[in-house]
């Protein structure tokens, strides 16, 4: 369990340190797409980060599978209103 809890905080502090890269690049750009990443990488590190905290021995059945899920759809949104601008 410690090799486990380890790894998940290499990955929480990769994902935070992702989802700060994006903030900074959204505030030289203003681009919306920039923060949505910025927002994605947050909720996936916290995702990983509770994982480690608590005792849940199966991810996709807890309520931590939704916190990644709107990470997901946080990006998919971002992805289609910016394509949706360009299209314009």
């Amino acid at each position: 369990m410690t090799l486990f809890t380890f790894l998940s905080g290499m990955i929480t502090m990769g994902f935070l340190a992702g989802g700060t890269f994006f903030l900074r690049f959204w505030r030289r750009s203003s681009d919306g797409l920039f923060l949505a990443f910025a927002i994605a990488f947050w909720l996936l590190g916290l995702t990983q980060a509770l994982l480690a905290l608590t005792d849940f021995p199966v991810e996709e059945s807890s309520f931590f599978y939704l916190i990644r899920l709107t990470a997901f759809i946080v990006i998919i949104t971002a992805i289609a209103l910016k394509n949706r601008k360009q299209a314009d």
